[in-house]
């Protein structure tokens, strides 16, 4: 580097090749989430992208910008909701179900007042 332009222009340079390897993961990304896209068709984007990457990365941003960023967001929300599913599966009762079924056992004279006060004041902590 013998001088500050060369160091700008390395600057520039891994500017430009770190943006393009993400535009391209996500390219790749976004072929293997495209379930409308048939294998043959796959298979050519992954040729071209090979053989003429920036062009191809260029006309598949272009061409099928729109559909990557809905396929992203649905991929979002399917991710969100089945967290939200695990979570709620594994959270357990709210403490008003578990006061209920306390007092289910204790009118059915399976635990004791003394039992359903302790349960209570443990939901309710």
């Amino acid at each position: 580097m013998a001088n500050f332009w060369d160091f700008m222009w390395l600057l520039f340079t891994s500017f430009v090749l770190i943006a393009y390897l993400i535009i391209l993961f996500q390219i790749v990304v976004d072929l293997f989430r495209d379930r409308s896209l048939g294998g043959f068709s796959k298979a050519l984007w992954f040729i071209f992208l090979i053989f003429l990457p920036f062009l191809t990365a260029f006309v598949y941003v272009l061409a099928r910008g729109r559909g990557m960023a809905e396929r992203q967001v649905a991929s979002v929300q399917q991710a969100r909701s089945e967290a939200d599913a695990y979570i709620r599966s594994v959270a357990g009762k709210s403490p008003a179900e578990q006061i209920a079924e306390a007092k289910t056992l204790l009118d059915a004279g399976t635990i004791s007042a003394d039992e359903f006060a302790r349960l209570k004041s443990k939901a309710l902590a």
